[in-house]
């Protein structure tokens, strides 16, 4: 099966929803009127999850390609998107803000992380066209 080269639009749409998750989120954060250790509890989650799915990535990644990945190492991966999911839906369930800024945070995460997801496979995927 040849290999179809990504195309640009791809690539700029993955990069705009990185950005616009991550930068949505960390501006509601800093305009939120919430205390300094919730704050950093959410910005905490982000970094997580967004090194979790691209780790995760990275790692099915390799079992398609038939690169060694250890089960053990899998399974992090795994429970590391899961648990920042959870850890961000545990924090928005129990915080005393609005309805709508519970939305907000919750879908600025998963953009981002389907940002960050969608960035690392077109990086892998440019690396093997070189």
């Amino acid at each position: 099966m040849a290999k179809q080269k990504v195309s640009n639009a791809f690539v700029a749409a993955s990069w705009v929803a990185l950005g616009a998750g991550m930068i949505g989120f960390i501006v509601g954060l800093a305009r939120a009127e919430m205390e300094l250790n919730e704050k950093g509890y959410y910005f905490t989650i982000l970094l997580y999850g967004l090194f979790a799915v691209v780790s995760l990535q990275k790692a099915v990644r390799d079992k398609m390609e038939n690169i060694k990945v250890t089960d053990i190492y899998y399974g992090l991966c795994w429970f590391a998107t899961l648990s920042s999911i959870v850890l961000l839906v545990i924090g928005l369930w129990n915080a005393t803000i609005l309805p709508s800024e519970k939305g907000f945070y919750a879908f600025a995460f998963l953009l981002a992380l389907f940002g960050a997801i969608a960035v690392q496979k077109n990086t892998r995927d440019n690396m093997l066209e070189d």
